[in-house]
């Protein structure tokens, strides 16, 4: 059975930071390309950031310079850091693994901005 688990959110201040992980279990995790996307409340679901199994690396231009994505193919997890956090970052972010045809995602961790 697969099963992503995220864990790190939580309430932090404007300008603050939080690191999110992603621990999988039940894949290969190393050939799979793992994301992060998010869901602010009468919003889509959007991407933010991902990580391919070769580590290449992509990021929505909203968060370009102050998140970063990392993965430890050792502990089959991926992380999140999120630095200067901006109140429209607030959402709920969710872990994503591809590969081919085959597509998981975690039940998603609250990330609150606010003063």
């Amino acid at each position: 059975q697969v099963q992503l688990v995220e864990s790190g959110g939580g309430l932090v201040q404007p300008g603050g930071s939080l690191r999110l992980s992603c621990s999988a279990l039940g894949i290969t995790f190393r050939i799979y390309d793992m994301g992060w996307y998010r869901q602010a409340p009468g919003k889509q679901r959007e991407l933010v950031a991902v990580i391919t199994s070769g580590r290449s690396t992509n990021y929505a231009e909203s968060v370009e310079g102050r998140f970063s994505i990392s993965r430890d193919n050792a502990k089959n997890t991926v992380y999140l850091q999120m630095n200067s956090l901006r109140p429209e970052d607030t959402a709920v972010y969710y872990c994503n693994g591809k590969l081919n045809h085959f597509n998981y995602w975690g039940q998603g961790t609250q990330v609150t901005v606010s003063s």
